[in-house]
């Protein structure tokens, strides 16, 4: 089977098993065996010769064998079958490893892509914030540059990995928030809370950015009142994070369908699948996000 069946020699396969049938069927090698232990000598020597004949009486017929060997068929099938069966339960086994590493290589292909498309497109929100603070010669730019500065190492190092502490994550949404109140006026009212313990605990890098970045990105208004909620907690085995910013009537033609966003939710299901819960409501003139990881 593996060496021609397998390798796709069928006329060389279904060929030797036919010569092997043929062999089987003519020189039937269960009855020769069965044949030759009944006529063997017996542990007293050698069997009784036929009994004695009587005047006027025909010997009786030799007993005629059957002209085919059925239990020699028989078990040359039933091994046939098994082999076969083996080889293939084998093969399959080799084809699903296979097709599962093979799954495993592509998820890990289109994560790596996806960091690829999150990162710069972080990076790149934040230095139009720095530009519009230098452009204005604000005194804060210089720590907006150091701000930068650790996003930076934290986006280029930490998150480069699939998983990096709660902590790292966390300075890096402070951080941000930190940028965008240089840049924000006094109608902006920013709520950011961070409760339970971050230490120990793990989390996909960038995950919960995204959804900071939409909120200062929708959610900010120069002429009116505009609330921002971040909030942040962890216990022993989840992470629930939850924002919520104003939706104003500009933004309300505006989709959130960027590559934040997408890109988010494909990664929460390549490296959180049947352990997470993102629930996103626009009702109410309110955007919130609502996010529950388990541990």
């Amino acid at each position: 089977m593996p060496a021609l069946y397998l390798k796709k020699k069928y006329l060389y396969y279904f060929g030797i098993i036919i010569l092997l049938f043929i062999g089987v069927y003519f020189l039937k090698p269960f009855e020769h065996l069965l044949h030759s232990t009944r006529s063997g000598p017996g542990p007293f020597g050698p069997p009784p010769g036929p009994p004695p004949s009587f005047p006027g009486e025909h010997p009786s017929p030799r007993p005629q064998h059957p002209p085919i060997d059925i239990v020699s068929i028989v078990l040359f099938l039933m091994i046939w079958s098994l082999s076969t069966a083996l080889s293939i339960i084998k093969e399959w086994r080799t084809t699903l490893e296979r097709a599962s590493k093979a799954e495993a290589e592509k998820a890990k292909a289109e994560l790596a892509f996806l960091k690829a498309q999150i990162n710069p497109h972080f990076l790149f929100n934040t230095l139009n914030n720095i530009y519009s603070l230098s452009v204005t010669k604000n005194e804060n730019t210089s720590f907006a540059v150091m701000k930068l500065s650790n996003i930076m190492r934290y986006v280029t190092d930490d998150a480069t990995r699939d998983f990096v502490s709660l902590q790292s994550e966390v300075d890096c949404i402070g951080d941000y928030i930190g940028l965008q109140r240089l840049r924000l006026n006094k109608k902006t009212d920013i709520h950011f809370s961070v409760t339970g313990n971050m230490e120990d605990k793990e989390i996909a890098p960038l995950i919960l950015m995204t959804f900071v970045e939409n909120v200062f990105k929708y959610g900010i208004s120069t002429h009116e009142f505009s609330p921002i909620t971040i909030k942040l907690s962890a216990d022993e085995k989840t992470i629930t994070f939850f924002c919520e910013n104003k939706i104003f009537p500009l933004q309300k033609r505006m989709e959130r369908t960027g590559i934040g966003i997408t890109n988010t939710k494909q990664r929460l299901g390549f490296l959180y699948p049947n352990k997470h819960l993102l629930n996103i409501n626009n009702s109410n003139d309110l955007y919130s996000v609502l996010l529950t990881l388990q541990l």
